[in-house]
């Protein structure tokens, strides 16, 4: 039944949110690696199957909304308008998602932290964010028409890469966080940067054509 199937994916979604919930809470309380998964199954109210049956690890938890994030970013690349840039597309959607990325800064910050103490969360999130990279080759191959393996694609992706990691929030040790508008005034100059530098090898991947095409040649 439809309703019935609605209602089933509003208590697995409520379900995974207090798995999450627990877990930040325990891991901002205790630290990461004293909280076992036996814990946040005990705080969330569920069993500890439970939680795998969300998460395959610890690790996991701290990029819950990963899939759904990567999802949404191809399908925007993929289906964005004639004229629109990668970067066009890009700065857009990490507006849109802003208020989001307000709402949730004390959990961005944890994770930022505990990515800076525990080598096994960097070294998920960089395989995270290699899918991410790899998403945004393949626009910019779209954008220079070639192949999304192609030297130059690989190349910026991993620069644009590079700006939003810096989008994460600061160690407050080290300098005063910055808010997360401030951020994006800051990923805005880095993706102009980007896009001037897509523009210049489109002009210049039209020059031999150009050139080929005028009399006497």
């Amino acid at each position: 039944m439809p309703g019935e199937m609605g209602l089933r994916e509003r208590k697995k979604a409520q379900t995974k949110r207090a798995i999450e919930q627990a877990a930040y809470r325990l891991f901002a309380e205790r630290g990461y690696q004293a909280t076992t998964v036996a814990d946040i199954a005990e705080a969330a109210d569920v069993a500890p199957r439970t939680f795998f049956a969300y998460f395959p690890s610890k690790e996991d938890v701290l990029f819950a909304d990963f899939d759904a994030t990567a999802n949404d970013l191809a399908a925007l690349l993929r289906d964005r308008g004639a004229g629109e840039t990668t970067f066009d597309a890009l700065r857009a959607w990490i507006a849109e998602r802003l208020p989001d990325l307000e709402a949730d800064d004390d959990r961005e910050a944890l994770r930022h932290r505990l990515c800076e103490e525990h080598e096994a969360i960097a070294a998920h999130e960089r395989h995270l964010m290699g899918r991410i990279e790899e998403i945004i080759a393949e626009g910019i191959a779209a954008d220079l028409g070639e192949d999304p393996g192609a030297l130059r694609p690989r190349m910026v992706a991993a620069a644009a890469i590079a700006a939003l990691m810096a989008m994460r929030p600061d160690d407050p040790r080290s300098e005063p966080a910055l808010s997360p508008r401030a951020k994006l005034e800051r990923l805005d100059e880095a993706l102009e940067f980007l896009s001037g530098g897509i523009a210049r090898l489109q002009r210049s991947d039209s020059r031999p054509a150009a050139a080929e095409a005028r009399p006497g040649r």
